[in-house]
Parts: structure tokens; sequence; C-alpha cells
């Protein structure tokens, strides 16, 4: 039997996901890519199934990019949203789900405020989930497309560091990242403020620090995460000026780093302040093809949970 044979039915976190099967997932992606690239940017691969996006949260990058890549597969797309729906009225998460798995969805792509809801909907529904977002917990596919572009970048990402640098303590994506790049043999910084660097995520190939100018000393990619005050009591910051000054993914601090470092961000910015906008817009950027390369990344993750083969 294929190794590849035993494959996870949920895209949830990274936990029950080989190194293995990820870069195979990885590898696909490129497959992806290149239907991309084709003047007819269509293929036939989950045509008569239903892909249900269902977004608890606003959301513009991952939904759109979810829907998109379901769309090119020829799959139909129902979208929810809960201020739309019956949610306001007080229905369950659990009853909402039920409902719609009633008319024949094949797959849940999830965003919910709470830590665990894509686990609640890959319970009530029986159908494969891809989490899209839970709380401050996880963001597999956004931690997906990030190892795709790098590896795009440099080949591999065997030995690369990838330093993250912001408000860790709020970011799923952070969290993911920490969770995945390790798996694919890369080595992770976070770094950040005291009061917003959990010292519970430092693990095997994870490393914490608050000196950026450490964190970016060999790291191959710099990944800027925005303040998340949504997400915030208060108090974790002095000022966004004074967190500017020391945290800003900026030219002064990229001078630390190695001339083909690149930079990321999992998007929306806040120009200016964990990112200026010279960097952003610069030569070193990559913001931009994270967000082409996400498309190719969730088609290959679709395809691979409702098709069996990636």
């Amino acid at each position: 039997m294929n190794a590849l044979s035993s494959k996870p039915k949920h895209l949830l976190d990274f936990q029950d996901w080989s190194a293995e099967r990820l870069n195979a997932l990885l590898d696909n992606a490129d497959t992806m890519m290149q239907v991309l690239d084709r003047p007819v940017k269509k293929v036939p691969a989950l045509q008569g199934l239903t892909v249900c996006t269902v977004f608890f949260e606003n959301s513009t990058r991952t939904r759109v990019s979810f829907e998109l890549a379901a769309r090119r597969m020829s799959a139909d797309v129902v979208s929810f949203a809960a201020g739309a729906s019956s949610v306001t009225k007080g229905e369950s998460i659990r009853d909402t789900i039920e409902v719609l798995t009633a008319y024949k969805v094949d797959a849940f792509v999830v965003r919910h405020q709470a830590a665990g809801a894509a686990h609640l909907v890959a319970r009530y529904s029986g159908k494969p989930v891809i989490n899209a977002g839970d709380g401050r917990r996880a963001h597999p596919t956004q931690a997906l497309l990030d190892a795709y572009t790098i590896r795009r970048e440099f080949g591999t990402l065997e030995g690369k560091t990838v330093a993250i640098i912001g408000d860790v303590r709020h970011s799923r994506v952070a969290r993911s990242n920490a969770e995945l790049l390790p798996k694919l043999g890369a080595k992770v910084i976070l770094c950040g403020p005291a009061t917003l660097l959990p010292r519970e995520l430092a693990a095997e190939g994870v490393t914490l620090t608050t000196d950026p100018r450490e964190a970016v000393r060999n790291a191959d990619a710099v990944m800027a995460l925005r303040l998340q005050q949504e997400r915030m009591d208060a108090g974790y910051v002095g000022s966004l000026q004074d967190y500017a000054r020391v945290y800003q993914v900026g030219e002064d601090l990229l001078a630390f780093a190695p001339n083909e470092a690149v930079v990321l961000h999992p998007g929306p910015m806040n120009r200016d302040v964990e990112i200026s906008s010279e960097v952003a817009d610069g030569p070193r950027s990559r913001i931009l093809a994270q967000v082409e390369n996400g498309q190719a990344v969730r088609m290959s993750t679709l395809y691979h949970l409702l098709v069996g083969r990636a």
C-alpha cells in the first residue's frame, strides 16, 4: 500500500499531517499554478461537487481565494455569511451546519472567532472541513501558502530560517507557521514585545526573542504581523508609535538581514505600523506573490481532500 494512502480527512491544523503528505500537497500546488497561468483558468477536477464557505468573521483574501479555487476546479460554491443568516436569530453552530449538510454539501471551509469551531463543524457534518481560521488558534492554509511562497523563492524549505515579527500572541498565522515550518525542515523565530510573545510557543524548531535585529540576522524570510487590536483587551503595547519604532519591518531593520531575505505579510496590512510602505512595495516584498500562491495552494487542498490524491 502506498505510504500516501492514509490521508487526513480534514485540514483543521497540522497534527495529523506528515511531512510527506504536506510536501505532496505543495507539489500539487505547482500543477495548480500551471492551471492559473492558462488563458482558460478552469479544470473539471471537482465538477459535480459543492463547497460551502461558512464565515462567521469578516474576510476578503481568504474567502475570495477559496471561492475562486473551488470554481477554478468546476465545483459549485455556496457562500454562507453569519451576519445575513439565522445565526442572528440565535441559531447554534450545530443547527446551522446540520442544515447546510442536509443540502448535500460535499465540503466546508470554515472561519469562526472561537478556537476549535472547525472541529465542531467536522463532528456535526461528517464532511471534509478546512479551517480558514479559528480565533487565535490556527489558520493552516495561510501557513501553507507562506511555506509555498518561500519554497518557490528558494527551491526548498529545508534549512531555511523564517522570522515572524509582531503580535504573536493573537496570531493564528504565527501559530500555524510555527507548527508547519519545522515539519518541513525550516527554523522559526518568533519575535515581538514580551507582552505579545507567549513563552509556551517555544518548541523544537521554534525559538523566541524580543530583539527584532536578532530575529532577522540570519533570516531567509521575514514575516510582519499586524497588531490585532480587535482581539486585544488593552495594555499590551504602550502606543503604536512606540511599537513601530522598535518592531516595524522597515528598511532600518532589514539592514540587519541577509541581502537575499524576502518579506511576507499575511494581510491585511497596517501600513507604517508593523511594516513600512517602502518595504511593502519594495523589491524584497513577496506579499502579492502570497496572494497569488494562496489560490493554487487552496486548489491543491480542496483537490486533495475531495478527490483523494495530492
